[in-house]
């Protein structure tokens, strides 16, 4: 479903960066970089650094653990990006995934009619009444399958990963013998031609997707919606997210997708205004009827205990793996005093999602201290994503590693060589305390919290 215009009904906190500021801190620090940037880049494309895909594979990871391996109803799936095109006539996907797209007549800029601005004017070049009239512009990438470009070998990138799934029911069905209720999972990519992205990463052409369908007996959808709108809620909340940056909305009827009987948004504060982070959508039957229709296969379950076939309804959180990690990027900067009253940036990431756990950090590149601080290195990288910092002033290691968000900093120094003991430091209290290298991955375990 195309996102809505953002609501900037409640602007951002005082105390939120601006987006310009997460902009630059993401490259500077190796987070995000523009795709392409030495050919001048490409529109609305983005390329993870080492700090940011260590972000995004925390997020999906924890996604995961949540989703499938800590409930004993869900299983997971890959399905293919490229599938039969005929999977999408059958979900409405060809005749109904389209934005109103207009031109302005003056500078040639294309736009979203539903995002403009309400006085008319064009958002790039101000013009007045200089707006076509708007049609519809179909928002998947279509490629060819094949060494020749014929019409039969048409094909498109999904723009949705969750037809994957309704394909494979009666294949996951069958070889799990799974019994009502029970979901789905699937983290991938997908793809839109979008009109107007922006807004970082936020919106592009080019993203990954989070989503679960799991299958209800139709008299039991709306308990189950309610539920996985708190559980989903809670999922954030859990890794740091501040309650007071998300909220929910609750679509009206008009503004409800064809297959939808209820969907609720969760939204993040985001620099821009209040946006989509995540849809909890009741999907109905919509999408296994209309597969067995256009399949001729039967796509229903077998009720034992009224030994008869019904065709499940569908909840669905959907979430966006880009979107998730920009929202918790945004949530954990911080600035506040150091130990001396000087502004210190931090970044406040919950441990588990953090893209550096503990960095182990040598007092000086000293030959003597090298040898122990590799060891230290050595014995906790099986266990947490690490890192060996040895370059500048202790000092500046520990500025650099509270702005990419390092919980933990372990320091050797040179009384290390005699009382065989390190010292940690937190990056939000910045206390120290002195632990046995003996007993270090106890300490940092218990610290951590995993």
């Amino acid at each position: 479903m195309p996102d809505a215009a953002p609501d900037p009904a409640t602007p951002p906190t005082p105390d939120q960066p601006s987006l310009d500021v997460i902009v630059s801190l993401a490259k500077r620090r190796g987070f995000v970089f523009p795709s392409s940037e030495i050919y001048g880049g490409f529109a609305s494309t983005w390329d993870y650094g080492p700090y940011g895909v260590e972000l995004k594979r925390n997020v999906k990871e924890q996604w995961w653990r949540a989703m499938v391996r800590e409930r004993p109803d869900i299983v997971g799936l890959d399905a293919a990006i490229l599938m039969a095109p005929k999977v999408w006539e059958a979900s409405g996907h060809i005749q109904n995934f389209t934005d109103p797209l207009v031109d302005c007549k003056a500078c040639k800029q294309r736009f979203r009619e539903d995002q403009l601005p309400n006085d008319g004017r064009c958002p790039n070049c101000a013009a007045e009444h200089s707006m076509t009239e708007s049609r519809q512009f179909n928002l998947m990438f279509g490629t060819h399958v094949g060494p020749v470009q014929e019409d039969a070998a048409r094909a498109f990138l999904r723009p949705e990963t969750a037809q994957g799934i309704f394909v494979n029911f009666e294949n996951v069905l069958t070889s799990t013998r799974r019994r009502l209720p029970f979901g789905i999972a699937q983290i991938g990519k997908s793809f839109r031609n979008e009109i107007t992205p922006g807004n970082f990463t936020f919106r592009t052409r080019e993203f990954e997707q989070m989503e679960m369908e799991f299958f209800v007996q139709p008299d039991s959808a709306p308990e189950w919606h309610e539920r996985w709108i708190d559980l989903r809620e809670q999922w954030y909340l859990d890794l740091g997210i501040d309650p007071n940056n998300l909220r929910r909305d609750v679509h009206p009827p008009e503004k409800l997708s064809h297959y939808s009987a209820g969907t609720t948004d969760l939204q993040y504060r985001f620099p821009w205004g209040w946006d989509e982070l995540e849809g909890i959508a009741n999907r109905t039957d919509f999408d296994l009827k209309t597969h067995a229709e256009h399949s001729g296969k039967r796509l229903s379950y077998f009720d034992n205990d009224t030994n008869e076939h019904i065709v499940p309804y569908v909840i669905e959180p959907a979430a966006g793996v880009d979107r998730a990690a920009l929202a918790f990027l945004i949530d954990a900067y911080t600035v506040e005093p150091d130990e001396k009253g000087n502004d210190r940036t931090l970044l406040k990431f919950h441990p588990r999602i953090a893209p550096t756990q503990v960095a182990v950090l040598p007092l000086s590149r000293n030959e003597k201290l090298s040898p122990l601080a590799q060891d230290v290195w050595t014995a906790l990288r099986p266990h947490w994503i690490t890192q060996y910092d040895e370059t500048q002033s202790i000092g500046r290691r520990y500025r650099r590693q509270d702005e990419v968000g390092t919980p933990l900093c372990v320091t050797v120094d040179f009384d290390s060589l005699d009382d065989q003991a390190v010292t940690i430091r937190e990056r939000d209290s910045q206390e120290q305390v002195r632990v046995p290298i003996a007993g270090l991955v106890d300490a940092v375990r218990d610290k951590l919290g995993f």
